[in-house]
């Protein structure tokens, strides 16, 4: 340019600088168009490949179309054809590209006649005549583009162009104004003016038919009528609408007047949606996971960064044009669209980062391995240390090793670790996948840093010269300090993370086992184990406050005290510190430091990804378990390598664990023996052997040297005695134990049929069934279509008619969570049905009788084992039940201690004789089994059976509710109650100080000026001069903005030459140093009050109230409520609780900001009150629209949350079963779906937001412009023009803060809204009533006659349902043994829980031991009663935790019930034997007679078998054995004997048995009959199954909800026609039970 124009490149007041310019930057965009799209050389290839590669969108609309199109497979033959016929037809209209072809021909034409005469006129200026030709080039390329690629959706090239000829165009027409009016310059000819009139008139008209282009063109999968309604208006609207974020507005203009619901908002775009995103994302490899995610999101993280160095050059043009606008009252104002844009770029960014991530730890969570049964592994190593400390007697370590030990410990402790339980995985999908997409929509801060400090830099050196950089010494000397605390920042988050980790951890346990809890009164022991953990997650966030504290500390003084250093040297140096030095300078220092919070949200960006790579690098389960991992789309050949059957070849097997990196010390892993426990417990005789007896290692189970295959389409039958090892061979068989040597021979692929028509695939049914919540049909169903035939002979089969006849509505009825509202039996058979119903060819079926009574086991072997549904396929099952179901079976396995003990086809079993052995073994007389189904829990199932009248199915878990219209006042009131009015008092007062330093800074700077002897110089600068996009104020909502002290940064100097105050002030170049000192003060007076007014907010916070409510909640509550929808009210809610006080007093903040800026106005220029009032109108109107869409939405975005957790922690529970159905990718695709509708309110939220912006933006420019042209005609001088200026910048930014704020607070008070609605469930009565305590001894049996008297009990589950007890009247004795019976639905379990007072009665009272047991809190009544449900719940901890939980039993008589229940063998403590002999016989009254049944079997179970058993596997449970959550590394009949084991070591004078033996194998149930006979002598007992009720003192049988039976066993036997004599007929072991009640009979009448 120097050599074309003589002149500086950039001197535009020169005609060839403008010419030039206007040329060739065109020019040079059209010449790299035309280079970029020639071929070029395979290495050129490859290295553009590279270069262009993070340049590349990563997913266009129409990819994510077909790749939605792909993966939606198995449809209908039309719906295939539609796949294939998927494409997008573009057509362009003739009239645009004539309109690009003829004007761009028109100036072409007119570029090269312009051309030529200039040549011709003035042959020696060569760059004068070559310029139009050059400009006619590019146009050119306008004319052929249009025709050779013709375009239906935007050309960004042309667009680039005709927008630098819009720049170029203006350049010249307003360089000849300038010249003219300037310079002197006179016009050129009307001619040429016109010539560049019509040229800009061109390239607008051009321009706007670019703008009004779409950006792309609808497929015909997308119906065009549908754009704006269901499809988002996004993808298809056109540049301006985008550029404008117009298309937001039909949704914010509906949002506005009505409450908006989920329809209302448009799907997200096809390239938002979680599959196609996913989908993408998995093809992606990379080394680590911030990689694979930059690789995703390359492209808009370098827009958002290149976008954000525009928006800083912009945000530092501020001061720079302000400076010219005083000086030469001249104006330009920088433009708000960069910034608007590349928050939108980052936005969508983390949008997408969102959808990943979550979907990334979904469908993991599918394809990992289970670890349910894990125990935690710092627990045992607690219990480890403990014990190794009171042990050692070694020499004690100096305190400073102990205090380095525990720091590294402590620094390892909160490391991520591989093995997460639910509740962990459910925080990383909710918590973690947040926190990095936040984060990354504010990554600007970080890279926008090094920009600024290097504009400020140059601009404070052009001011101080050297001295400015004295000032950064202090940041050198805070470094250290500032990485300290970023470091302990990092690491506090750490513990934060962990201890929320074990809160939910406990919760998790807590709400799943709610109805347990209740019912050993346990819940004080449990809200105080929650509470804890939350008081270590408090201490955590305590410490991380105190660390932001210490970080805001830092960052408010550094600006302050670098000024002030700079200024010391400057002046020190000799200089003379005028006032406008003095405020650019601390303007820039101020604007540098403001940028504080990056460096602590960058570390937490750190720890979450941390936290979820370490998952995601789990180890996870072959492809041939996982359906996710096996391409489906090869065909499979005949022959080919799969292979056929069902089996092991000799494999051995462990349970899955957590493997540990091996440490370099050996020794000290060797402890630490990893544990995945054990659905049995046994272990190597050798490890036995060596271990000393009071340090029994963890009981490890394995199975061992199996080989065994299942012959097809038979039914084989596997048995053994309990914790042997039938659940692990077939989880081993399904892929899901960890496979140690040998092979697993299995084979699934739902696309293969075989003759029978079934899939080679496998159903299953486990043993404690997993139902999901949905109606019953679709639990069978389980989204294999429907075939009514099929589906009705299935109910059959499994016996649910008679169940879905008496449910009120059918197979309609709603399951609960965990499947509730049944009974264990109805669950059973639910979960068998479904594995029925689905056409697989191998069908696993886990222990299914025993969870129902004798005729149902019998029509169950009868229709169902035996009958066509399970014809040709090859069906394994588990039972004790051996002799019933051998007549029909082919092949037995019988396990023991982990091994195959003996196996064959039934036929040569029976002629080596072997056989009789087994049935002996296993006692399995089938009609020992429980009479009635046990129990159901008391939901619906009672209630529900009188109402008949066909309706809308009810639903029994309601949807969750959501607030409409803004936060209610009671809302704030109950916040600010709960966090102390006192606290909101000082805050508020903190506030008003802030704005009285605020405008005590602004006078005393005013005063500076005065003082300053040269009163002529312009004493004003501004650095709240920001456009507000500007990055921080787009601090992510959930951070705090410091103390807006940009706000009040407003320097201004009015020009007046009496002092402030009157007072005569020293001459401020005489005395710099006495300004600077008093401007420090009030700097740090500011910085401690925003410290005082962080740390108040700090310390209020809601309190515990909600778990209190929630676990005292009645039961119906708990029936109704999906825990999902709990764990999210105290996850992310009592999260978002925690940091209400910033939003609050970010509100109060940016409100007093508001109204200080308007009565500065009102002061200095009342004019602009006219102006401001229309302005404040529009923005009102904007603000209106905003506020209440943005609240409907982010409302939608928690309530649509909730499902995508409780169906995550529901998948979890029941991995092994949808993996074993294969369903896995049915369930990703649901996830999809939900993710998809909670992103699509998230993304429009935010991008309501970014309208909001752009409009204020532009509202913010208006004001500033106005006001500039009102100060420039009515005011004299620049000083009060700046100062009008900033007055308006600082309303109209407060205003949008306000805005941003007031919507942020609404929607962190949505957490407090949910929160309260919880403080006001149902409860349950009073724990204790303390002028009604019961007596010590109560209920003593010494009362003889009558313990439990019930007098005309009446009971209904809601007032306008039927009575489910009507007029129920009996009287029992104490020490009587009673068994209740009845038919499902009879009313058994309401009679049981009314007792424990569950359900109060509507008449008639319960009396027990003379006290009227309404009269008392339910404390005092349960905690003396014990009721053992069917299925035993056991909680994480020690076992001994789990047997007495208050720690009122000694070690000894823990390991006695134990050992009593036939948990641990005699052999396990020797020293203990002796003394528990000597206590046990002195206790026992003398035995009664078993029954003949039991006779027999005692007989049996001293056989070599199952002593080997005994002391194999039960010497290695010791009380200081780990639990896992739930108990899962016990098999359920275990659960049951330690249920029992409590029940003993209570001792109780009334106990509730329900069903708890149902899946122990007869050898140890018949030992635990004889147990209860001898130890609960004194005891009533309540039970109801036939084997075990024969032999007792009266048996009550209840129908329809009246006693129809009272009597002894032997009476009732006897009773022509009778219900029990009916029932003991069908169990077709009549004869049998006969005996045993007459022997009853005989002993009693002795």
């Amino acid at each position: 340019m120097v050599a074309i124009c003589n002149t500086d490149p950039f001197n535009f007041q020169d005609l060839c600088v403008r010419e030039s310019w206007s040329a060739i930057f065109p020019a040079a965009v059209v010449f790299a168009l035309c280079v970029a799209s020639l071929p070029a050389s395979r290495p050129l290839r490859h290295l553009f490949g590279i270069i262009k590669s993070p340049f590349k969108p990563y997913l266009t609309l129409h990819e994510a179309e077909a790749l939605d199109n792909a993966s939606v497979g198995g449809g209908s033959a039309e719906e295939d054809s539609a796949r294939a016929d998927f494409k997008v037809t573009e057509v362009v209209p003739l009239w645009r590209t004539v309109v690009f072809v003829f004007l761009g021909l028109l100036q072409t034409i007119f570029c090269l006649a312009d051309g030529s005469f200039q040549l011709f006129r003035n042959p020696q200026d060569i760059w004068g005549g070559a310029r139009p030709f050059l400009v006619a080039a590019t146009w050119l390329y306008t004319v052929i583009r249009p025709i050779a690629l013709p375009a239906v959706a935007v050309p960004f090239d042309l667009f680039a162009i005709y927008t630098l000829e819009l720049c170029a165009g203006v350049l010249r027409l307003g360089g000849v104004f300038f010249d003219h009016g300037v310079m002197g310059s006179p016009l050129p000819s009307t001619l040429a003016i016109v010539a560049l009139s019509s040229n800009l008139v061109m390239i607008i008209v051009l321009l706007t038919v670019v703008l009004n282009m779409p950006l792309a063109v609808p497929s015909n999968r997308v119906k065009k009528s549908e754009i704006g309604l269901s499809v988002t208006p996004e993808d298809y609207t056109t540049l301006f609408g985008w550029i404008s974020f117009s298309w937001i507005y039909p949704l914010i203009r509906r949002g506005r007047d009505t409450t908006l619901n989920e329809d209302d908002v448009w799907n997200l775009s096809p390239s938002f949606q979680s599959r196609p995103i996913f989908i993408k994302f998995s093809t992606i490899t990379r080394s680590s996971l911030l990689r694979r995610l930059w690789a995703a999101n390359s492209l808009d993280l370098l827009l958002d960064f290149f976008l954000t160095f525009t928006s800083v050059i912009f945000d530092y043009a501020g001061p720079f044009f302000l400076k010219k606008i005083l000086d030469a009252i001249d104006l330009e104002n920088p433009t708000p669209e960069t910034d608007v844009q590349h928050l939108w770029f980052g936005r969508r960014a983390c949008t997408r980062m969102r959808s990943e991530l979550m979907a990334a730890i979904y469908d993991k969570a599918l394809k990992r391995r289970d670890y349910s049964g894990i125990i935690d592994k710092d627990k045992q190593q607690e219990a480890a240390d403990k014990k190794a400390a009171d042990k050692s007697d070694a020499p004690a370590k100096t305190k400073k090793e102990k205090a380095k030990a525990e720091k590294d410990k402590a620094a390892e402790a909160d490391d991520p670790k591989a093995g997460a339980d639910v509740g962990k995985i459910v925080n990383l999908m909710s918590g973690d996948a947040n926190r990095v997409s936040q984060t990354v929509s504010a990554l600007y801060f970080v890279y926008g840093a090094p920009f600024e400090i290097l504009i400020a830099g140059t601009f404070l050196y052009q001011l101080l010269g050297i001295s400015a950089f004295a000032g950064f010494a202090v940041l050198l000397a805070g470094w250290p300090l500032n990485s300290y605390i970023a470091r302990q920042g990092i690491r506090i988050q750490k513990g934060v993370l962990a201890a929320r980790d074990k809160r939910m951890g406990v919760l998790n346990e807590l709400i799943g086992a709610v109805k347990f809890i209740k019912f050993f009164a346990w819940e004080g022991r449990w809200i105080d184990r929650a509470l804890d953990a939350r008081e270590v997650e408090m201490k955590w966030m305590i410490k991380a406050r105190i660390n932001s504290v210490m970080f805001h500390l830092l960052w408010t003084c550094a600006p302050i005290l670098v000024s002030i250093i700079s200024f010391f040297v400057y002046v020190m140096q000799g200089n003379e510190l005028t006032v406008s030095v003095a405020f650019t300078s601390i303007a820039l220092f101020n604007m540098r430091t403001s940028k504080r919070d990056s460096c602590l949200d960058s570390s937490d960006l750190a720890v979450a990804l941390k936290r979820i790579a370490v998952y995601l690098d789990e180890d996870e389960v072959t492809d041939q378990v996982s359906s996710l991992k096996v391409d489906r789309t090869t065909p499979h050949l005949p022959g080919g390598s799969d292979e056929e059957g069902l089996g092991l070849a000799n494999a051995s097997f462990k349970w899955n664990e957590v493997e540990e990196a091996k440490a370099d010390d050996q020794g000290k892993d060797k402890d630490k023996t990893p544990s995945r426990p054990l659905s049995t417990l046994s272990i190597d005789s050798a490890t036995d052997v060596s271990s000393p007896t009071d340090e029994t290692p963890d009981h490890r189970f394995e199975l061992r040297d199996i080989s065994v295959m299942f012959p097809e389409g038979e039914l084989s039958v596997i048995t053994g005695p309990t914790a042997s090892g039938k659940t692990a061979l077939l989880m081993a068989m399904l892929g899901e134990l960890t496979l140690l040597s040998g092979k697993i021979i299995m084979s699934k692929n739902p696309s293969r049929v075989d003759e029978n028509g079934l899939m080679h695939a496998i159903s299953y049914a486990a043993q404690s069934p997993w139902l999901r919540h949905q109606s019953i049909k679709n639990n069978i169903l389980f989204g294999y279509p429907y075939d009514e035939e099929r589906y009705n002979a299935v109910i059959q089969c499994c016996a649910l008619q008679p169940d879905l006849e008496m449910l009120e509505d059918g197979d309609a009825t709603e399951i609960g969570a965990r499947g509730v509202s049944l009974s264990g039996g109805q669950k059973a058979r639910v979960a068998l049905a479904r594995a029925v119903y689905a056409r697989t060819k191998y069908v696993l079926l886990d222990d299914p009788l025993s969870a129902v009574d004798s005729h149902t086991s019998r029509f169950l072997y009868d229709r169902l084992l035996r009958g066509a549904l399970l014809a040709n396929r090859t069906v394994i099952l588990i039972t004790h039940h051996v002799e019933l179901v051998l007549p029909g079976a082919y092949y037995l396995v019988r396990m023991l201690d982990g091994r195959i003990d003996t196996q064959g086809t039934v036929k040569d079993l029976r002629a080596q004789g072997v056989l009789d052995d087994i049935i002996h073994d296993a006692t399995a007389e089938a009609q020992e089994a429980p009479v009635v189904e046990e129990t159901p829990s008391p939901t619906l199932e009672d209630a529900q059976k009188g109402t008949g009248d066909t309706k809308k199915p009810r639903k029994l878990i309601e949807d969750e509710h959501r607030e409409t219209g803004g936060v209610k006042w009671s809302i704030y009131k109950t916040y600010l109650k709960a966090s102390s009015y006192w606290i909101w008092a000082l805050l508020g007062f903190l506030v008003l100080i802030n704005q009285f330093l605020g405008v005590g800074e602004k006078l005393w700077i005013k005063t500076w000026g005065e003082a300053n002897k040269d009163s002529n110089t312009t004493n004003i600068y501004l650095s709240a001069f920001r456009v507000f996009a500007s990055p921080e104020y787009e601090s992510p909502v959930d951070g705090y903005l410091g103390t807006f002290h940009y706000m009040n940064n407003i320097h201004i100097t009015p020009l007046s030459n009496r002092g402030i105050f009157g007072i005569h002030w020293p001459s401020a170049i005489q005395h710099p140093l006495f300004y600077i000192g008093i401007y420090a003060a009030i700097g740090l007076a500011t910085a401690l009050e925003s410290v005082l007014s962080i740390t108040a907010q700090y310390i209020g916070a809601l309190r515990a109230q909600l778990l209190i409510a929630v676990v005292r909640a009645t039961f119906r509550f708990h029936d109704t409520t999906p825990q999902g929808r709990m764990l999210n009210r105290f996850g992310k809610d009592i999260e978002t609780v925690d940091g209400v006080a910033d939003s609050v007093q970010a509100v109060n903040s940016s409100l007093a900001a508001f109204f200080a800026s308007i009565l500065t106005i009102a002061f200095v220029f009342p004019l602009f009150l006219i102006p401001a009032f229309f302005i404040g109108f529009a923005y009102r109107e904007l603000a209106i629209g905003y506020l209440n869409t943005g609240s409907d939405l982010r409302r939608m975005e928690s309530n649509t949350r909730s499902p995508i957790f409780s169906d995550f922690g529901e998948l979890l529970e029941g991995i092994v079963t949808v993996r074993a159905f294969s369903a896995e990718k049915r369930f990703l695709d649901g996830l999809h779906q939900k993710v998809d509708t909670t992103t699509k309110m998230w993304y429009s939220f935010w991008m309501t937001n970014r309208w909001l912006l752009l409009n204020f933006d532009a509202l913010g420019a208006l004001a500033v412009l106005i006001t500039t042209l009102f100060s420039i005609s009515s005011l004299k001088g620049a000083g009060y023009a700046g100062l009008c200026i900033t007055s308006a910048m600082a309303f109209t930014m407060s205003v949008y803060w306000a805005c941003r704020f007031w919507t942020a607070l609404e929607l962190d008070l949505n957490s407090v809204e949910r929160v309260v609605e919880y403080l006001d469930l149902p409860q349950e009565p009073p724990e204790v009533i303390e002028s009604n305590r019961v007596p010590a001894y109560w209920p003593s049996s010494s009362n003889q006659d009558s313990m439990i008297v019930v007098e005309s009990l009446v009971i209904k589950y809601a007032p306008d349902l039927p009575a489910v007890l009507q007029d129920v009247s009996f009287t029992l004795k104490a020490g009587e043994r009673v068994g209740l019976l009845g038919r499902t639905g009879s009313g058994k379990s309401t009679l049981a829980m009314s007792i424990l007072r569950f359900v109060d009665p509507i008449s008639g009272r319960i009396l027990i031991d003379g006290i009227d047991i309404s009269t008392i809190g339910i404390h005092d009544l349960r905690s003396r009663l014990t009721f053992i449900p069917q299925d035993a719940t056991l909680f994480s901890g020690t076992l001994r935790d789990n047997l007495d939980p208050f720690g009122e039993h000694s070690d000894v008589e823990c390991l006695d019930v134990l050992y009593r229940v036939q948990m641990m063998s005699p052999s396990a403590h020797p020293s203990q034997i002796g003394s528990r002999e000597a206590s046990a016989s002195s206790s026992r009254a003398p035995s009664r007679p078993a029954s003949t049944l039991g006779i027999e079997r005692e007989g049996t179970a001293g056989t070599a078998s199952v002593a080997t058993t005994d002391i194999d596997s039960k010497a290695t449970i010791s009380l200081d054995t780990q639990v896992s959550a739930g108990g899962t590394n016990f098999s359920q009949g275990q659960r049951q004997l330690i249920a029992m084991a409590r029940a003993l070591l209570r001792r109780s004078s009334i106990i509730v048995l329900d069903e708890a033996t149902s899946s122990i194998d007869f050898a140890t149930d018949s030992k635990i009959q004889t147990t209860i006979r001898e130890e609960f002598t004194d005891s009533l007992l309540l039970t109801g199954e036939l084997r075990t009720v024969i032999d007792y003192d009266r048996l009550i049988v209840l129908d329809k909800g009246q006693i129809v039976e009272f009597d002894t066993p032997l009476t009732l036997i006897q009773k022509e026609g009778g219900i029990f004599r009916d029932m003991c007929l069908k169990s077709g072991s009549f004869s049998e039970l006969e005996a045993s009640a007459r022997a009853e009979a005989e002993w009693q009448g002795v």
